[in-house]
């Protein structure tokens, strides 16, 4: 796990300068080492900067320093990630006559590459993100994992003599950091998205200018930054394929993968939150290791809150090596400046991830697996049992003019909207009359289920010129994208395509990223692996999600060996005592910003109803949960952190 960057342009000093900004801004991304390779000019002098922050795991020897640079090929990779299925591929490679130096996957992608070009992307089965210039056809090659594990940011300049053309790298702060892009302006769909999902939304960001790259997408520039291909190399199918898969098969599958997981040249821990899916990843890498695996909670003064105390009997039952983190209310406050500076963009989430990870790397570890995905793959979540009803209804009343069917919700839903609440109800039934208005459309009452604010009270809370600029809180590209990998499958399958696009992909690997590597430690995700969705993809509905909610072929494979009684019990997220300490420690600071209009106004929010929204939380107002207003005060402050205006 690592850090990458790199320009085309002008070989010169100024984008040196620029590209070593870059590589000090992620630091924590690779404390190990740090390299900084440029190609040989063209006759303009222009050419490729390439730039890596190293998080030594595999091969832990010189041989597996970046930049690296192919001895056979003369290809030249900087490389974030891990890539699983790496010693298969040597074989292949070695199959073909070739040797190697080093013993870690770096160097065995960049063979693949440079002998076999862009097809060899599709071989590779981990988590990557990586730019891989060409020195004899100076040709640059980006390209992103496919379910987007690992981000990679792309910035295009407008201006023909600004000296360069193609700017990336793993954060977008390095890309703020570079001072390419002169000063950053705030993109309205950012804005937009962060008041309808709490989190921005690919494939912008939260600067104009700059994207992120498709997961699944590959790129190539020439010299001069032109692009001259680009292509999906892997996409989730519109419909599911023929139900061939079985139990047996499965569980062979996930075992497989996560023992690939499990590969390291350093300290490796489990994340372990008490619930199924870690318990599962944590179940199985015990099986597959010699030792004991040391897994990590992180436990809450807040009882209600805390998986500590089942988290210990789990590991006991297990036979972990088990710690258990205490996070006071104090030790939260008294962090949440630097926790706060992890976030890569403005989201909500993510802060939970960064204290465990500190915690876990505090105690010597450098690798730690996570059950993150379990949710998405297997219907855990109340959206599949939800929405699926829902949208029968409404189909079922087709007959009924829409305007009539509107009308009726708004006429039960009335006195939620008319209260002499600050700020009307918030609640997922005062949403009834907007979903009513959807249809049976599936992805438009995915939006609206999700959603923190209606979408009336969202054209409140923005600055003109910020609203509407959404499909139904979405950028269009994404939107459109999802329509078409979600448009032959059945509801339940369509709903884990858009929790696996969205609510994973958009936010909790994201901000899983950012929030490990602000202390160094790579975060692995077994669940999150094409091969093994490709394989439950394959399953029947009936097996794959009945009944609702249990995850039970996660349960069959993954929790062999424990007592069932251990897990049943409500579902519970992985969430920190937010709402007390709002209420308490956080209230003076947050206050402070949420009503003051010359933080917010810059932000493209409006102040008054920002100041609304504040106090009708305070108030207790319907709706109002904790992170609707934590979102707002995140977005307000990542603006002003980052000096990104409108």
């Amino acid at each position: 796990m690592c850090g990458i960057a790199g320009i085309i342009g002008k070989l010169d000093q100024a984008n040196r300068t620029a590209l070593e900004r870059m590589n000090d801004a992620m630091l924590h991304r690779g404390p190990d080492a740090n390299g900084i390779w440029c190609s040989p000019p063209d006759d303009r002098g222009w050419g490729a900067l390439l730039a890596h922050r190293r998080l030594a795991i595999l091969d832990l020897s010189p041989a597996g320093v970046q930049p690296m640079i192919d001895p056979v090929t003369g290809h030249v990779i900087t490389f974030n990630g891990e890539i699983y299925n790496y010693r298969d591929l040597r074989h292949r490679l070695e199959s073909e006559g070739q040797q190697f130096q080093s013993s870690g996957d770096t160097a065995v992608m960049l063979r693949a590459l440079g002998l076999h070009g862009s097809k060899a992307v599709g071989w590779l089965r981990g988590m990557f993100a990586f730019a891989c210039w060409d020195q004899k056809q100076r040709r640059l090659l980006l390209a992103r994992d496919h379910l987007g594990i690992k981000p990679l940011y792309v910035a295009r300049s407008s201006d023909p003599n600004s000296g360069w053309s193609v700017a990336f790298a793993s954060e977008l702060r390095a890309l703020l950091a570079s001072g390419l892009l002169g000063t950053p302006q705030l993109d309205p769909q950012a804005a937009a998205c962060c008041a309808w999902n709490g989190f921005v939304v690919g494939p912008g960001t939260a600067v104009k200018g700059v994207e992120l790259l498709w997961p699944g997408r590959l790129v190539e520039f020439d010299g001069g930054g032109k692009e001259v291909h680009s292509e999906d190399f892997w996409r989730i199918p519109n419909s599911a394929p023929d139900a061939t898969m079985t139990e047996n098969d499965l569980a062979a599958i996930l075992e497989q993968g996560l023992r690939l997981h499990l590969a390291s040249d350093v300290p490796l821990a489990v994340f372990l939150s008490g619930g199924v899916d870690s318990s599962a990843m944590a179940n199985l890498a015990q099986r597959a290791a010699q030792t004991p695996i040391h897994t990590f909670t992180l436990a809450f003064e807040e009882q209600e809150l805390n998986e500590g105390p089942i988290a210990r009997q789990i590991s006991a039952a297990i036979g972990t090596e088990h710690h258990e983190v205490v996070l006071t209310e104090g030790q939260f406050v008294g962090n949440l400046e630097p926790a706060l500076d992890s976030l890569d963009q403005p989201t909500f989430d993510g802060l939970n991830a960064y204290f465990m990870s500190r915690a876990i790397r505090d105690a010597g570890f450098t690798v730690a697996l996570s059950g993150t995905g379990g949710d998405e793959l297997f219907g855990g979540y109340p959206t599949f049992r939800d929405l699926p009803v829902l949208q029968r209804w409404l189909a079922r009343a087709g007959f009924v003019p829409r305007s009539l069917q509107v009308g009726a919700a708004r006429l039960m839903t009335s006195g939620l909207r008319n209260s002499n609440q600050a700020v009307p109800a918030q609640t997922r039934w005062a949403k009834l009359p907007d979903m009513v208005g959807s249809g049976d459309d599936l992805l438009s009452l995915y939006q609206l289920a999700s959603a923190l604010f209606l979408p009336g009270w969202q054209q409140e809370l923005l600055a003109p010129g910020f609203a509407g600029v959404l499909a139904d809180g979405l950028p269009r590209a994404m939107r459109d994208r999802l329509a078409g990998e979600t448009g032959g499958r059945t509801p339940l399958s369509a709903i884990s395509v858009m929790e696996q696009r969205l609510f994973l992909g958009e936010r909790l690997l994201r901000d899983n990223d950012v929030a490990s590597m602000a202390s160094s430690l790579e975060q692995r995700v077994p669940l999150v692996d094409h091969v093994l969705f490709e394989s439950i993809d394959r399953l029947p509905d009936q097996a794959r999600y009945q009944p609702l909610g249990r995850k039970a072929m996660l349960r069959k494979i993954g929790l062999r060996g424990l007592d069932p009684a251990l897990f049943d019990r409500p579902k519970s997220g992985f969430v920190l005592p937010f709402d007390r300490w709002i209420r308490q420690g956080l209230k003076g600071v947050m206050n402070e910003t949420m009503r003051d209009p010359r933080a917010i106004a810059p932000c493209g929010l409006n102040p008054d109803a920002v100041a609304r929204l504040w106090q009708g939380y305070l108030d207790g107002a319907p709706g109002l949960y904790w992170s609707r207003v934590w979102s707002v005060y995140v977005f307000i402050r990542w603006c002003h952190r980052h000096r990104v205006f409108r």
